[in-house]
């Protein structure tokens, strides 16, 4: 494996950009996702029958290969990141949605009827009991779509955007496996720090389960 550490040492500047680069438009598509999958999860939640079709919709964008999609875009919303957004966010709801329905699903029958029986509204119930305990199947989700959509990020340097991907493609470009390496490299750190930052969050929301473990 030839490294040229002298490049990578004169070039951190650039490195870091596309870091960045590649974290916001990660955020920013799972921050989007998350959103969207938890309105549509909570209509589910409400009104059952709302499942097929929504999870029949998600789990269709979510079969579209990348280019392919990203070739549909482009006609329409050009090498923007708004095409790079719409192809990301689309393949985070599938995974988003079943994993809060899940979440919601997964909250004990008696605690529901407890909650019920103190007085708790079905909306106060939510807020207060059903969302707190479905915490960890969220959590879970949202870290399985934060770094998948870590590794798609990559694919959307071939419509001008990509982050670490525009590192790479460069690279591939020009014979120049150090470029890489490194967008490999800071790709995996990349991934491996927000999924510890969504256990902190998770260790955060959940303080009872510290409780139970102590």
């Amino acid at each position: 494996m030839n490294i040229q550490w002298s490049w990578i040492a004169e070039n951190l500047d650039e490195i870091a950009a596309a870091t960045l680069d590649h974290l916001w438009l990660t955020l920013i598509a799972v921050g989007v996702g998350f959103t969207l999958s938890l309105v549509l999860a909570l209509a589910i939640y409400r009104w059952r029958r709302l499942y097929g079709p929504i999870a029949g919709v998600a789990g269709l964008l979510y079969t579209i290969p990348s280019l392919a999609l990203f070739a549909i875009l482009v006609p329409l919303t050009g090498l923007t990141v708004l095409t790079a957004e719409i192809g990301l966010v689309s393949y985070t709801l599938l995974i988003l949605i079943r994993g809060v329905v899940s979440g919601l699903d997964g909250v004990p029958h008696d605690v529901v009827e407890a909650a019920t029986g103190m007085g708790y509204t079905a909306r106060g119930r939510l807020g207060r009991v059903d969302l707190p305990l479905a915490v960890p199947v969220m959590i879970a989700a949202l870290r399985l779509a934060t770094v998948t959509t870590i590794g798609l990020v990559m694919v959307t340097a071939l419509i001008g955007e990509g982050g670490l991907g525009q590192l790479m493609l460069r690279g591939f470009n020009r014979s120049f496996p150090t470029m890489v390496y490194v967008g490999v490299v800071m790709s995996v750190v990349l991934a491996v720090a927000l999924d510890l930052a969504l256990v902190g969050l998770q260790r955060l929301l959940t303080p009872w389960a510290r409780v139970r473990a102590a």
